[in-house]
């Protein structure tokens, strides 16, 4: 995903209001062997790149003079009550080093889980994204967590997860094996089921 992108020259937070009064986003690249450059974005553009999940767990191309970097989105703020982009912070990847990076997570055959159709049961997703290590090159998009045999009352934990080739766990995972989805019962359907489930009363002797 290619991003445009131009150096931005003056700095400081009266020239930071001005870019944003012009409809551009002040950021910042940094990492890697070079120094940190300051530089604009056209707000819009990036305000609906924000919203497609690829933006945040994808190695992007900014573009800048012709010249391109290889870079992951690391930060950004939002105003607190506009729906305006503040700031914006990328990391420059190198590719023959490991990256530490949130992979969304994709939940699959939640309709069809034991628990959801057979027991009326809720799915609740605990996380929603997964802390990986990984060459540039191997980044999932994202990472699918299977549903189709949870059963009421089960989870699904970190280590039950396929990860896909060259992909493994960051460290802060690593001894631990946090639950990532699980499936309750609401307890109106436990108290129906349990009504339905007893005897009906015998019959009263005819007088």
């Amino acid at each position: 995903m290619e991003v445009i992108i131009s150096k931005r020259d003056v700095q400081g937070k009266g020239a930071s209001r001005r870019l944003r009064r012009e409809g551009k986003t002040p950021g910042v690249i940094y990492g890697g062997e070079k120094g940190a450059v300051s530089i604009e974005l056209d707000h819009n553009n990036l305000f609906h790149a924000l919203k497609r999940e690829a933006f945040h767990a994808s190695i992007l191309t900014l573009v800048m003079d012709g010249e391109t970097e290889s870079v992951l989105l690391r930060d950004y703020q939002m105003h607190p009550f506009r729906m305006e982009v503040q700031h914006i912070d990328f990391q420059r990847v190198d590719t023959t080093h490991k990256i530490h990076v949130k992979v969304p997570l994709h939940f699959i055959n939640e309709d069809v889980a034991p628990g959801v159709k057979l027991a009326s049961g809720i799915v609740t997703h605990i996380m929603t994204d997964l802390d990986v290590s990984c060459l540039a090159a191997s980044l999932p998009e994202y990472i699918e967590v299977d549903l189709a045999n949870l059963q009421a009352g089960h989870s699904v934990h970190v280590s039950e997860l396929i990860l896909p080739a060259g992909v493994e766990l960051a460290a802060v995972h690593k001894g631990d094996d946090p639950a990532v989805a699980t499936i309750t019962v609401p307890r109106g359907a436990v108290a129906d089921e349990a009504v339905a489930a007893e005897p009906a009363a015998p019959a009263a002797p005819a007088a």
